[in-house]
């Protein structure tokens, strides 16, 4: 009977991971054929990644049941009849877990945000690598990995979608003539527009004085860019900038200290 049990208990684990297995490459296949007009590749990804989470529950579900009835016969038909599946979630402690799949779900339906995205949720900001049935994995900056539990995403800042905003401000000394400063400017943003088109979808153009500093007056750029182009756009703004202003004559003031003596040591 022990070896019966056992035989059919590791029997039972073979199974599952081969059903995970090609049960994957199936959804691999399935949306490999689905035409570009239809999903795009981020759409695709992020149900592709849905569809495995999905089937990996589902099977390990099926598995703990079956092995649970191995010891215990007919273990599921009578937990589930006494209990019903939503008791025996709470039962378990499993409240969190389902607030993170129907979390899932809605994130999905709404297409909030897809894989290969760039997001800001449950206060982490990156790239989203993988959204499960029940986590959401996002990958920053700096290479670290986050596992976000689904039902902790209660905000999303999703910066791929529609325009983005690039903004660059240029100090220049109080000794310049501002109206001049803005015409330089002005030219050198038609110039910047055109090298830039690819990347623009609106300006960039000159707002004028936005402040006075200790030691400059500080003149403030924008332009609307395609998603994630804004901070190559930014780098490439603040160096014509200053290209610009060396050829032209225009000072760009630093921090300067003046030291005053107040002559020899007494008695020297």
């Amino acid at each position: 009977m022990a070896l019966n049990a056992t035989i059919r208990i590791v029997a039972t684990l073979i199974l599952a991971k081969l059903m995970i297995y090609f049960g994957s490459k199936v959804i691999e296949r399935l949306f490999a054929a689905k035409p570009s007009k239809y999903f795009n590749d981020s759409r695709i990804q992020t149900l592709r990644g849905l569809l495995k989470s999905i089937l990996r529950y589902v099977i390990y579900f099926v598995t703990i049941m079956s092995i649970v009835e191995v010891f215990v016969p007919n273990a599921a038909r009578t937990i589930l009849a006494g209990a019903g599946i939503v008791g025996l979630a709470v039962g378990f402690g499993a409240q969190n877990l389902v607030r993170d799949v129907i979390t899932g779900f809605f994130i999905l339906l709404e297409d909030q945000f897809r894989v290969g995205e760039y997001v800001t949720l449950a206060g982490v900001t990156g790239t989203v690598e993988e959204m499960g049935l029940r986590v959401t994995r996002i990958r920053e900056n700096g290479g670290q990995l986050h596992i976000i539990p689904n039902g902790l995403i209660t905000q999303v800042a999703n910066y791929n979608r529609g325009a983005m905003l690039a903004q660059v401000e240029v100090g220049i000394s109080y000794e310049e003539n501002v109206d001049r400063v803005t015409a330089v400017l002005k030219a050198m943003c038609q110039e910047f527009a055109a090298a830039y088109a690819d990347d623009l979808v609106e300006g960039p153009e000159v707002l004028g004085v936005v402040r006075f500093g200790e030691s400059d007056v500080v003149i403030r750029l924008n332009c609307k860019t395609k998603p994630m182009r804004q901070w190559a756009i930014e780098r490439q703004l603040r160096k014509m900038v200053k290209e610009t202003l060396d050829r032209e004559g225009i000072e760009i003031p630093y921090p300067k200290r003046v030291l005053i003596s107040t002559g020899g040591v007494d008695g020297a």
